[in-house]
């Protein structure tokens, strides 16, 4: 029997390509158990290892390799790498969990369309590992062919089976989680997705019954069908019709040696496959030409035994002797030349078994399989096929097509089936396999909430950043946007805002440049709640103190308010007393009722001290100024004032000018008086409204373009320091904006806060080292380069959003902010030519006039 077994697979047609296919009974968290035998399934987490340090790179693969030397050797493992296309309908149901305020729903539907152009397919990594064999498998399966046939086959897993292999896999798991995959138990919608999805059947997934899928359920996830042919299979749909092609390629060669970072790397670069398919019709010249590349997304099945170390070491030295004896036999004959061949194998094997005895270092025998899917033809299959033999063969491996052999080579990766085709495989040190670093790409961002771009480096995938969600999760909730202007940082911070805002959270913008108008456009585009507030006589009374801390108690105004006149005033009336006469004022305004600064500001001029009435006129002169009118001038009804609650708020303050830290009181001039006392009101405000119990279930957010305006100034440093130290227990965020990372650096209470880094391009190498701190990326030359070419196209010109982004988890990846339609983008403008939300507006009313 052996030797007709020995013959059959000598000739292909015997031994385990011969073995039916596998035969579920049930699957269940992390569990599938299948006729003969049952196997654990884990998710693997991604490492982001683009932007990983050398350093940081080899002690992962060091922990890599040895998870394969000790947790598993000794089992036969089956990973999976596999692909599947974006679902962006999915995130309609996602932005009814995470938005409430506004036309929300018309603010998902344009990042789904978005979406749906940009294409993204998501990458899933699985590892089964077998872990037993059944109880009487044998006899089960030499009498299934009768049963079946009388209609008599049991199919049933008890829940004592099921209890004892449940925690085999979850010892085995926490082994697992310890490594650098963070392996967690598959769900068992994981699971059903991961069989079904060969079928390429459009049929909805089964619901598990207590945690189960077993049955007439688990066998309708099997009930596709596929025709064979020499080098592809054929999927044949509900309707007879073809619904995919599909090709099993084998990696037969590869490098002796393999460098990583390079060509090391072969699981990792399979998203790094493209090609170009052909076209029937002719293209439209206007269509950019890298829009017609397409990823080929070839998925990996890798079937691996990692030899226990004594076996391995076994091996080795066998191989050794072998070589040895060898050259001495060659020795003795008259040429007396071994070869260098086997003196290489020699020297090799002896230093393979010193490195063995030496380190966590094992043998293990893989057999790699590629599988090319197309819904489309079978042209454009063999043109992804031939798009990854070429892109492997550029790297020294290589890949061919298992001819002949696709039905065995197809069953083979099927996760519970087993080893078909033994004789296609590799037997090499850990190292090789866990170098292919297949776990390994980009990665950053949060697990959940609002989808803000997309990720460029060797992974794709969709970047999700929600600004208000520290907070929620008991982290810190500052988010700084670095980078030279012109960049997209502000843009990006707009986007944030607006996320923020369909949160129901109240944003409040204090912005010393004036470019963010925008903001309020989008916002009102979608129904949010928004206003611009501007200095200017036309605001007077916007930032009144007693109309902004009204809510939170007169007492904190009547310390305030005093203290604001104060700054304002001339410094010679200062000097002379005029405190004395302000604080009486603000007194009695208060006790007559319904307090505002500009009757403070009356009641001083119509007082009989001197000093007092010539204080009260410079006050009402200095209330007439662009700057001193938004907070002690008399309100005109026109504009809003400044409430609490759900939206986007936009003070511009264009014309400020705040005195350096250096500079004495009495040395500012007027107009740094009544900047330094507008900013007393924003600062008052914010401090104020982020501390109020009343508003703590109140999203808050406090977004400050162009910081340096205010680290310059002791207040303000202070004032960005104490939102950021307390954002997480009062729920509020801190939004920064800077072109200055080396003053930011110095700023330790914002830098210890900082849960997200978005570094966009800088030139200068201070500039650079200071924001490779806050990114947590070394300062070499590597990162200088880095940060100074991620904002450009490889021909130079500016590349709008695209930065580096250094999440909660300190993982670095290069993003791209992606605005989802162009209507958002010229709302955004933050250009010179962009015009404000109330031009706008008279722009339309005159439009409906002229109609």
């Amino acid at each position: 029997m052996k030797l007709l077994q020995k013959l059959g697979t000598f000739l292909g047609v015997g031994g385990d390509r011969s073995v039916g296919a596998p035969q579920y009974i049930a699957l269940a968290d992390g569990l599938v158990i299948a006729e003969s035998h049952a196997e654990a399934w884990y998710t693997l987490a991604s490492s982001n290892t683009d932007l990983m340090s050398e350093g940081a790179r080899d002690t992962e693969l060091d922990a890599a390799s040895s998870a394969l030397a000790r947790t598993l050797a000794g089992f036969d493992c089956h990973l999976r790498v596999l692909w599947s296309p974006l679902e962006a309908e999915d995130y309609h149901a996602e932005a009814a969990r995470m938005f409430t305020h506004g036309q929300w729903q018309d603010w998902a539907e344009l990042r789904v369309r978005r979406l749906e152009q940009i294409g993204l397919p998501s990458r899933h990594l699985l590892l089964g590992v077998r872990l037993t064999e059944r109880a009487g498998s044998a006899q089960k399966l030499g009498r299934r062919g009768v049963q079946e046939g009388l209609g008599l086959t049991s199919t049933s897993v008890s829940a004592r089976e099921l209890s004892k292999l449940d925690a085999q896999m979850r010892r085995l798991g926490r082994r697992l989680e310890a490594s650098p995959w963070k392996a967690q138990p598959a769900r068992v919608e994981t699971l059903a997705w991961m069989i079904s999805r060969e079928q390429h059947r459009a049929a909805p997934l089964p619901a598990a019954a207590s945690g189960v899928i077993a049955g007439a359920k688990l066998a309708a996830l099997t009930r596709g069908r596929m025709l064979p042919h020499p080098d592809h299979l054929r999927v044949v749909d509900t309707h007879g019709n073809v619904a995919a092609w599909v090709s099993v390629l084998t990696m037969t060669g590869f490098p002796e040696e393999m460098q990583s970072p390079g060509n090391g790397e072969w699981l990792r670069i399979l998203s790094e496959i493209n090609y170009v398919p052909d076209f029937e019709d002719e293209l439209d010249p206007t269509i950019d030409p890298s829009a017609l590349i397409l990823p080929v997304s070839p998925e990996a099945s890798v079937r691996f035994r990692v030899q226990p170390k004594r076996d391995a070491l076994k091996l080795v030295d066998e191989a050794r002797r072998l070589a040895k004896e060898q050259r001495r036999s060659a020795a003795r004959q008259s040429a007396e030349d071994p070869g260098r061949d086997i003196e290489e194998t020699e020297h090799v094997m002896a230093g393979l078994t010193r490195d063995m005895r030496r380190e966590d270092l094992t043998l293990v025998e893989d057999h790699p399989r590629l599988i090319v899917t197309s819904t489309t033809s079978l042209a454009d299959l063999r043109d992804r096929v031939d798009a990854v033999i070429d892109h492997y063969g550029g790297i020294g491996i290589e890949v061919v097509v298992g001819e002949e052999e696709q039905r065995e080579l197809f069953i083979e990766t099927q996760p519970g089936d087993q080893l078909r085709v033994p004789d296609l495989g590799h037997v090499r040190d850990v190292t090789a396999l866990a170098g292919s670093w297949w776990w390994g790409g980009a990665q950053v961002g949060d697990d959940t909430g609002p989808i803000v771009g997309y990720l460029t480096g060797s992974t794709p995938g969709v970047f999700r950043n929600d600004v208000t969600a520290g907070s929620d999760r008991g982290d810190a909730t500052t988010t700084a946007y670095v980078g030279r202007s012109g960049r997209g940082k502000t843009t990006a911070m707009m986007l944030s805002m607006l996320d923020a805002a369909f949160r129901g959270a109240h944003a409040i913008a204090l912005d010393f440049k004036g470019d963010l108008g925008g903001v309020v456009n989008g916002a009102r585009r979608y129904g949010l709640t928004a206003h611009l507030v501007e200095t200017g006589p036309r605001f007077a009374g916007s930032c009144d103190l007693f109309t902004l801390l009204a809510t939170d108690g007169i007492d904190a105004a009547r310390s305030e308010v005093p203290a604001q006149l104060s700054i304002a005033a001339p410094e010679h009336l200062r000097t002379r007393g005029a405190e004395t006469p302000i604080t009486h004022a603000v007194n009695a305004v208060v006790k007559a009722g319904e307090p505002a600064t500009w009757k403070v500001i009356e009641y001083l001029r119509g007082m009989e001290d001197p000093l007092a009435r010539e204080t009260g006129d410079a006050l009402h002169e200095l209330a007439q100024t662009s700057l001193g009118a938004p907070f002690m001038g008399r309100p005109t009804g026109d504009a809003p004032l400044i409430t609490p609650g759900p939206g986007i708020w936009v003070v511009q303050m264009p014309g400020l000018s705040l005195p350096g830290v250096e500079a004495g009181r009495h040395e500012w001039t007027p107009t740094q008086r009544l900047s330094v006392a507008l900013m007393h009101s924003m600062l008052a405000y914010g401090v104020t409204t982020a501390g109020r119990k009343d508003l703590r279930h109140l999203r808050k957010a406090v977004c400050v373009p162009e910081v340096h305006v205010l680290t310059a100034t002791r207040e303000g440093a202070n004032f960005l320091q104490y939102i950021a130290r307390v954002g997480r227990a009062l729920g509020t965020s801190l939004l920064l904006d800077t072109q200055d990372p080396e003053s930011l650096v110095e700023l330790v209470g914002i830098t210890e806060q900082l849960t997200t880094v978005a570094g966009f391009q800088l030139t200068t190498r201070g500039q650079q080292d200071g924001l490779a701190e806050l990114l947590g990326l070394p300062k070499d030359d590597y990162t200088r380069a880095l940060i100074r070419s991620v904002g450009l196209l490889p021909d130079g010109e500016i590349r709008h959003g695209h930065c580096i982004v250094r999440d909660r988890r300190f993982a670095c990846a290069t993003v791209q902010w992606d605005v989802p339609s162009r209507e958002l983008l010229e709302l955004l403008d933050t250009s010179p030519k962009a015009s404000t939300p109330e031009q706008q507006q008279a722009a339309a009313d005159a439009e409906k006039v002229t109609a």
